[in-house]
């Protein structure tokens, strides 16, 4: 039966690897590494980079593979996602179905596969509806959470209080839920629409990258430099990756 091995890499510090990513990797037969287009080659650079450093097993083949471009137009938020996985379910089946028996092959995903990140979903998709013969394995990686809170030496939660992890959209739309909130996958800044005057904000772009950039303080004093210094981020390397942990509250308070 041929098997998937689905790894988590880190937020793209090649560092980041665990041994378990590594010994994995080197008992793929085949890497599949995804590249997203224009403006985001260096993303894929960092997976050649990781591949070169800890792949030392002769005969492990690397084929790479476009990642088609989500469509949104005339489609709620939910449509948009479905109709992309299918797409990119299509690759991943062509992808698989092309493997010899009994062989491995490896998917790099960015952070950790369990957090927002759909290569999971997405392969179980291909096996259901596809009907390919196959198992796969999923290898945890460290989260761009962990890559904040460390960058910013801060514990994620407040003691005995409950943490939040949700996207920019739904922060728009539901405000602050928690005593700590952790925000993904935000492109509209929705940080700089919250009026709270408690609130504390952790942000970080690049985590793990020699190009890191973090900054933290009061979220009315430093909302306006933010979405300032990540544009001025974005132009420069043509994408960004960031995250930010927002804070209400202090330990041991009731």
């Amino acid at each position: 039966m041929k098997h998937i091995l689905i790894i988590g890499i880190g937020t793209g510090n090649p560092e980041h690897l665990t041994i378990q990513a590594i010994n994995a990797m080197n008992a793929a037969d085949a890497i599949f590494l995804p590249v997203k287009g224009a403006g985001k080659e260096e993303l894929a650079e960092i997976r050649r980079d990781i591949c070169e450093r800890y792949i030392t097993r002769p005969g492990v083949s690397i084929s790479e593979f476009k990642v088609p471009q989500r469509q949104t137009t005339e489609r709620t938020y939910a449509q948009s996602v479905d109709a992309w996985h299918g797409e990119i379910a299509r690759i991943y089946e062509a992808l698989i179905s092309g493997l010899p028996d009994e062989s491995r092959g490896a998917f790099l995903v960015w952070g950790d596969p369990s957090l927002y990140d759909s290569t999971i979903r997405i392969i179980e998709r291909v096996r259901q509806a596809a009907g390919l013969d196959f198992d796969y394995s999923v290898i945890p990686g460290i989260t761009s959470i962990q890559a904040l809170a460390a960058s910013h030496k801060i514990p994620v939660n407040l003691v005995g209080k409950p943490i939040e992890i949700t996207t920019g959209r739904r922060l728009a739309q539901d405000g602050l839920q928690a005593a700590t909130t952790v925000v993904m996958l935000d492109g509209e800044q929705a940080f700089a629409k919250i009026d709270d005057p408690d609130a504390e904000i952790f942000w970080g772009a690049y985590l793990g990258t020699e190009d890191e950039i973090v900054r933290s303080g009061r979220l009315g004093d430093i909302a306006a430099d933010i979405v300032t210094l990540r544009a001025e981020a974005r132009r420069r390397h043509g994408w960004i990756m960031d995250i930010y942990l927002l804070r209400k509250g202090r330990d041991f308070e009731e």
